[in-house]
């Protein structure tokens, strides 16, 4: 691939800018400036450094964000900070998106990507991923509010909805996997069975667990992760 097209395809600008990144021998591969736009190179394993940075070639991006509360999962932010803050311009270049959303004070998992068809598996109507909350409510847990999140509680205007995996850590606290993604879904099953939710994690998306990250961190997902995460799909 040309030089100045791998160079547009990672988010580094428009054509002719990266032209003039080349051009002003801001480009280095194998420790020696490139100054040739139409300079071509084979893609496997391919780094480059702009400015001294070195960078990897990705065909596509697939990232693992541990969301921070008060941010919004949304380009256009009206009361909070949003996601797409913290993350370089090259990146918001490439288009990246949220797969799915959290809420501004829901902390943990959270991925994005430019593969659109990585984006439309996880979240089609039809290929329900399993997801996995930890949460802290305002009351203790009963035992009848379990059964009923197992049986299903109706939530207006959208239907019947089921947990699973429900594990009781303490009597304030939760873990539960849902498949569904509705608005305020686990907040609203909760204050269904008459309870309340006052701190919500996602841990978890299909196979895939959180990674080691502090609030705000994000990693590079690697295949056998994006494998992980398009698991456990209900057909």
């Amino acid at each position: 691939m040309l030089l100045e097209k791998i160079l547009q395809s990672q988010g580094f600008g428009s054509r002719k800018y990266c032209q003039q990144l080349i051009k002003s021998g801001a480009i280095s591969i194998n420790h020696e400036i490139c100054v040739d736009t139409k300079a071509k190179f084979d893609l496997k394993n391919f780094t480059f450094k702009v400015h001294g940075e070195e960078f990897e070639y990705r065909e596509k991006v697939y990232i693992a964000l541990n969301k921070p509360q008060g941010y919004e999962c949304s380009h256009q932010a009206q009361y909070h900070f949003s996601v797409f803050d913290l993350f370089d311009p090259t990146l918001l270049n490439r288009g990246i998106q949220c797969v799915g959303r959290l809420d501004q004070d829901t902390t943990g998992l959270l991925l994005l990507t430019d593969d659109g068809q990585f984006l439309q598996a996880l979240t089609h109507p039809r290929k329900h991923v399993a997801k996995v909350y930890e949460l802290i409510t305002a009351n203790p847990i009963t035992p009848e509010q379990i059964r009923l999140l197992e049986q299903g509680v109706e939530l207006r205007n959208d239907g019947i909805f089921k947990a699973s995996n429900i594990k009781q850590t303490s009597s304030n606290q939760l873990s539960l996997a849902i498949h569904q993604g509705v608005y305020h879904q686990v907040k609203r099953m909760l204050a269904a069975v008459g309870n309340k939710v006052e701190k919500l994690h996602r841990s978890k998306i299909g196979e895939l667990e959180l990674p080691m990250l502090a609030e705000g961190e994000w990693t590079y997902l690697d295949q056998t992760q994006i494998e992980l995460a398009k698991s456990r799909m209900v057909p």
